[in-house]
């Protein structure tokens, strides 16, 4: 079953929310990227613990960034803010990455001591790895998808000339 109907692939390629997350997606990478090199720095040397903290809570911000407006991507595309069939299981592993985000937040506010909440930060950028991957995997399909339609189109339309 293809990934996206006719329709949902206008509104998808129609809607400015897929350029958003075309740009926020590569942005969060480089900023897990970043934070994931200062908080392995932190874990392994003790030293950058402020700057590590600070990279942990832009990656979350940009995270969020990403949920909502990847939510309101799927309404426009799909008439639902979440959980469409398409990209169901993404979504559900999304909200485990969002959970641990946000549990690294309230982490700050306790008296968890800096390296459990560094542990913990490593643990939600786990769940990201394996959510991202699942994306681009389905960005993957979607392609493919699309090559076998663009070519399945161009076998018609030979077909038709030649009939003609």
């Amino acid at each position: 079953m293809p990934l996206y109907t006719p329709e949902e692939r206008k509104r998808r390629d129609a809607s400015p929310w897929t350029l958003v997350q075309g740009i926020l997606a590569p942005v969060q990478f480089l900023v897990f990227l970043i934070s994931l090199g200062l908080v392995l720095r932190f874990l392994t040397t003790g030293e950058g613990a402020q700057a590590a903290t600070i990279s942990v809570i832009v990656k979350t911000l940009v995270l969020y960034t990403i949920m909502i407006t990847g939510s309101i991507w799927e309404k426009v595309v799909f008439g639902k803010y979440l959980f469409v069939p398409a990209f169901f299981w993404e979504d559900v592993f999304s909200m485990l990455v969002l959970a641990l985000h946000t549990a690294y937040l309230v982490s700050l506010a306790t008296d968890l001591p800096v390296r459990g909440q560094m542990l913990l930060a490593l643990a939600a950028y786990a769940t990201y790895v394996i959510n991202a991957t699942q994306f681009l995997l389905k960005l993957r399909a979607a392609r493919l998808d699309q090559a076998r339609q663009d070519a399945a189109g161009t076998v018609g339309i030979a077909r038709a000339e030649t009939a003609l």
